[in-house]
C-alpha cells in the first residue's frame, strides 16, 4: 500500500501577522502536526485505537492551557500567592455533525494564600477578555466556570 503524506496549512493571524502550521498523514487516521513555533505533536482521529489525543480534545486541552495561563499572570499581578493550579475541563458535543462543543465546564482548582475576590476577577477577566480560545468558542457553546481554593500546602 502507498504511502501518501496529506498537508493541510492552517493560516491564523496573532497580533495582525499571518502564522502557519503543518498537519502531515502518517497513516490510517494519524497525523503529525507541527505549530508555527516548531513543536510537534501525534494527534489520532481514531477514537478506537487511542494512540494520541484527537482534535477535539486538543481543542479542550487548548481551552484549558489558555485560561490557566491567564489566571496565573492576572494572579501574580495582583502579587497573590498561588502554589498549584489545575483547569479541568469536561464538554459536551452536539449529536449531529458537525459535532461542535455546544456545552463547556471549567473548574479551577487553587491551591495557595489566595484572596476569593481575585481569583473570581482573575478567571473572570480571563473569560470574558483574555482568553482567544474561550472567545472562539463562546460562538458554538454555553461556557461556565467555577473555582475551588485548596490552602497552602508550605
Amino acid at each position: 500500500m502507498a504511502r501518501f503524506k496529506l498537508h493541510v496549512l492552517l493560516f491564523f493571524p496573532q497580533g495582525g501577522r499571518m502564522q502557519t502550521a503543518s498537519v502531515r498523514w502518517i497513516g490510517e487516521e494519524k497525523f503529525v502536526a507541527t505549530s508555527p513555533s516548531g513543536h510537534a505533536i501525534t494527534i489520532d482521529s481514531d477514537r478506537a485505537s487511542n494512540k494520541a489525543p484527537g482534535p477535539m480534545e486538543l481543542v479542550l486541552l487548548a481551552l484549558g492551557a489558555c485560561t490557566a495561563t491567564d489566571v496565573v499572570t492576572i494572579l501574580e499581578k495582583k502579587r497573590q500567592k498561588l502554589e498549584a493550579l489545575e483547569v479541568i475541563c469536561s464538554g459536551e458535543r452536539a449529536t449531529e455533525p458537525p459535532t461542535v462543543w455546544i456545552k463547556l465546564e471549567m473548574l479551577y482548582r487553587l491551591r495557595g494564600q489566595l484572596d476569593d475576590a481575585a481569583v473570581k476577577h482573575a478567571i473572570q477577566l480571563s473569560e470574558d477578555k483574555y482568553c482567544s480560545v474561550a472567545a472562539m468558542l463562546r460562538k458554538t457553546a454555553a461556557l461556565s466556570w467555577r473555582y475551588e481554593i485548596l490552602p497552602p500546602v508550605s
